[in-house]
């Protein structure tokens, strides 16, 4: 199950977001559920609510002048529940303007479920 906001790179409207996970469920074999918190709401989400508070907190004051300050604040912070960030800088470089035909939606296994289809479904894998 894979909770995730409603908007950005990962918004329930995304195609390139569908076709990304009918890759993961064939590559795992097994179904990925996807629950979008609706439009305007991602604060509910519990990660955020335990962590980003911790992270603004940690880099309050410093000048984010370059990519290593910010992922040196964000990897320095834990919370006082023990909760430690672990945070990377990713150099790989992501094609621009790809576009999902109809045809490859086809192919993508979805069921949505019957509360907020748009938000909630599961993608099954494809027979090998």
């Amino acid at each position: 199950m894979i909770t995730a906001d409603g908007g950005g790179s990962n918004g329930y409207r995304l195609r390139f977001w569908k076709r990304e996970l009918q890759g993961l469920a064939d590559t795992l074999g097994i179904p990925v559920g996807v629950c979008h918190f609706p439009p305007g709401t991602s604060k509910w989400n519990k990660v955020e609510h335990r962590l980003f508070s911790f992270i603004s907190t940690n880099w309050k004051g410093e000048p984010l002048a370059d990519y290593e300050t910010i992922v040196r604040l964000i990897a320095n912070t834990a919370t006082t529940t023990g909760l430690q960030v672990t945070c990377t800088l990713g150099h790989r470089k992501y094609a621009t303007g790809q576009k999902i035909s109809a045809q490859e939606m086809e192919q993508i296994r979805i069921k949505r479920d019957v509360f907020h289809g748009e938000w909630n479904h599961t993608i099954y894998p494809r027979k090998r």
